[in-house]
């Protein structure tokens, strides 16, 4: 069994792209219980952002687990495997450990250091362990990830940088209209993002309008930042007082239209709307950004800044704020980190995976001792209890000193580094039986289609 990530991002695909991987709770479920059904997918686990969609996962072999794990992934895009492979990458045993330590640090998000992740990641893990695809494979990994995560945070200077996305995009805002310190901000969506939207609006004593499709969560919110809560039918009264627009629901659908910003902008008598759309799929009409006095801050937004502070983990600027790029020292601690967990993980796996040939090892030695003893008391029927005993204790003492030096060895050899298998060494010599083995690797999904032709076959029902 090995260790297998497929997926997509931001920084392998666009945000029109990224928006078709959109999955809801119910949507996470079914892909958890597709892939647990396929047949090379033992266990897994689905990571869900706005920025990312990525499947961990145990699987028998690497190829069929691809084609599983790409199958169950187009399907949800409504695309065909094909036509996905340009933009999904494939990480496999060390690398694919490494990769979920990188992303769980915040290390390949849109804004480099972001902690939200960490969250999100959290909420996966325990979503899957909820529906029980999680085992002792992905056990191990998981909860580790969300210990590197935290410790890259703890111990790293990453955060220093590390804003999150809506701190970004709010930084944007500012830039256009100033500082939202007593400007009128509304909040539409009252989950984890709305709830890190208002309160990191409240922070810049913002005065934040909360309005949500269920209005009691749209209220607890509002509560918790002292703003008030509306509802989602009083949309366009709302839209025509507020300074900004922050979207950041779970619907499927658009929930603000071109017409609601056009007929809230026509009594604004030139005022600004600034609308931030952190939805994906998104909540805004694309024909909002066309309209005059109206300026878009979305997801394709904030990725098409490849060039710019972002994705060089530099915070905006904005009026009254200082940005800064990550420091170099920050982000080399920070990967550092990863490698030398990723390497320890790697060791703990390896020794554990020695354990059972030592184990069979030690069996067969002790089935031969017992054989022979078994023989010699029917070659000398008339030795005494007391010597037969005597004899026993010798040999077994005589095996375990024979035993000791190379069990040792390969336990300690199988923890370091290199691609050896001692395991496997150990079983020939031995004659305990020889398991096949793939080395860890790093590829895409293009390079794994023009491989495998049950991959080239593979559509989207």
């Amino acid at each position: 069994m090995s260790l297998l990530a497929v997926g997509i991002s931001h920084q392998t695909a666009p945000v029109a792209l990224l928006e078709q991987f959109a999955m809801g709770h119910d949507d996470q479920v079914k892909a958890l219980h597709e892939l647990v059904g396929s047949d090379h997918v033992s266990e897994a686990l689905v990571l869900a952002t706005c920025n990312r969609v990525e499947v961990f996962a145990e699987v028998e072999r690497f190829h069929g687990g691809v084609t599983d794990v790409s199958r169950v992934l187009a399907r949800q895009a409504g695309a065909t495997v094909e036509e996905l492979a340009p933009y999904v990458t494939v990480h496999y045993e060390d690398q694919a450990v490494a990769h979920l330590f990188t992303v769980a640090s915040g290390l390949e998000s849109m804004v480099v250091g972001e902690t939200q992740v960490l969250g999100q990641l959290r909420a996966a893990y325990a979503l899957a362990r909820e529906e029980g695809t999680v085992g002792r494979a992905l056990h191990p990994v998981a909860q580790r990830a969300l210990r590197v995560g935290k410790r890259v945070h703890t111990e790293t200077g990453i955060d220093r940088a590390g804003a999150s996305l809506v701190s970004v995009a709010l930084d944007r805002a500012e830039a256009v209209i100033g500082s939202l310190g007593g400007r009128d901000v509304l909040v539409v969506g009252a989950g984890s993002m709305g709830a890190l939207a208002a309160t990191t609006l409240a922070r810049r004593e913002a005065r934040v309008v909360v309005s949500s499709r269920t209005e009691a969560h749209a209220a607890r919110l509002a509560g918790t930042v002292d703003g008030r809560a509306a509802d989602l039918a009083d949309l366009p009264a709302e839209l025509a007082a507020a300074d900004v627009l922050v979207t950041c629901t779970g619907a499927s659908g658009l929930v603000v239209g071109t017409d609601v910003v056009a007929g809230a902008m026509a009594g604004r008598a030139g005022r600004p709307l600034v609308v931030v759309d952190l939805a994906l799929p998104r909540d805004v009409d694309p024909g909002v950004a066309a309209l005059p006095g109206v300026h878009v801050v979305d997801l394709a937004l904030l990725q098409s800044e490849k060039g710019g502070a972002i994705l060089q983990g530099e915070r905006a600027s904005a009026p009254g704020r200082t940005a800064g790029p990550v420091a170099a020292d920050d982000i080399a601690a920070a990967h550092a980190l990863v490698e030398a967990e990723t390497a320890l993980l790697r060791a703990e796996r390896q020794a554990a995976e020695v354990a059972p040939t030592v184990s069979a090892l030690r069996s067969q030695a002790a089935g031969v001792v017992d054989a022979e003893l078994l023989r010699l008391a029917g070659r000398l029927p008339d030795l005494d209890a007391r010597a037969r005993a005597e004899i026993a204790r010798t040999v077994r003492r005589v095996v375990d000193k024979l035993l000791h030096e190379p069990t040792v060895r390969v336990k300690e050899l199988a923890a370091g580094p290199g691609d050896t298998d001692y395991a496997g060494a150990l079983r020939a010599l031995f004659g305990l039986g020889i398991d096949a083995t793939v080395d860890g690797r790093t590829t895409s999904l293009a390079e794994a289609v023009s491989a495998d032709p049950e991959l080239r076959a593979g559509e989207a029902s």
